[in-house]
């Protein structure tokens, strides 16, 4: 069982690697707040485990119907964008003379933005299924050892979180407001250039099948 951990956690440590909007998201949060706000991975974690049990469960094959899956690209993709656009415009307002910027920490703020940004994304219950899937065959998984995995492959999260932004919570006193307010534009671009593309892709796909 030790190895089925192993496994699991390497294999969710290298899923890590492809960086999405909610690293960015949590990263500039710790960045422009606090290390504390960082405890907002915890927000992440939560919803990768309950989109892993789903996974699980077999809920993944419901998502797999054409048009619930559209419904819920565009409903992600709308998400993400006011995310972003409202992260831009706070930006803008929030810029002065001395480039000065707000660290104050809101954990309970911080805690359910990163909740609702990750939990807009659905289909990650069928990134799950799909690995969980291809998995299981090449390991050989029992039912008991695939939910280790899930188990162990849903830790791997806080693990790359938590490394991620204690280095960034360490190099943040050397980084001057305006780098802050600059990274914070950078994050609300890249969360509204997320969303956009996942809404032309959607299209892109419906327009190839007419």
């Amino acid at each position: 069982m030790s190895k089925v951990f192993i496994k699991g956690l390497t294999t969710g440590l290298i899923l890590q690697i492809a960086i999405g909007p909610v690293f960015f998201f949590i990263a500039n949060i710790v960045l422009q707040k606090s290390l504390v706000d960082g405890l907002a991975i915890l927000a992440v974690t939560i919803v990768d485990y309950l989109y892993i049990t789903l996974a699980i469960a077999g809920i993944g094959k419901l998502l797999e119907r054409k048009k619930v899956k559209k419904i819920l690209g565009y409903i992600s993709s709308i998400v993400l964008i006011c995310f972003g656009v409202y992260m831009a415009v706070n930006v803008l307002n929030s810029i002065n003379i001395n480039m000065e910027i707000n660290q104050s920490s809101n954990l309970i703020n911080s805690f359910i933005s990163a909740f609702i940004l990750t939990i807009s994304s659905p289909l990650t219950i069928l990134f799950w299924t799909s690995i969980f899937a291809a998995r299981s065959v090449e390991y050989s998984l029992t039912k008991k050892e695939l939910l280790a995995f899930g188990l162990s492959a849903g830790f791997a999260t806080p693990v790359f979180l938590s490394f991620s932004i204690f280095i960034i919570s360490i190099l943040k006193s050397s980084i001057s407001p305006l780098v802050v307010q600059l990274a914070n534009m950078l994050v609300a671009i890249i969360l509204i250039s997320y969303g956009i593309k996942r809404i032309v892709k959607i299209i892109k796909n419906k327009s190839n099948k007419i």
